[in-house]
């Protein structure tokens, strides 16, 4: 299943798992808003699902989220799938 994220690159849903010493949390990009600087993604956390919006950081060519009760985790976009358009 694709995702359209902006004008020219498509991300997939590709899984990016993190481990936080007792379990895995799975993320997958719903939707990038680059104006706004947002990020939307589907996280599965121990057979819970939910979607959440977070700021997106970084430079263009290095961006991330920030995960965690206290944003200890940054999650890079670049560990998603990505294909450039034609």
């Amino acid at each position: 299943m694709e995702n359209r994220v902006s004008q020219n690159k498509r991300y997939f849903m590709r899984e990016f798992q993190l481990y936080d010493t007792d379990h895995f949390i799975t993320f997958n990009i719903i939707g990038i808003d680059f104006e706004r600087r947002l990020i939307t993604v589907n996280i599965s956390n121990q057979g819970r699902l939910s979607v959440q919006t977070f700021d997106l950081k970084g430079e263009d060519d290095a961006l991330y989220f920030e995960y965690g009760i206290f944003d200890e985790n940054k999650i890079p976009v670049d560990e998603f799938e990505e294909i450039e358009e034609d």
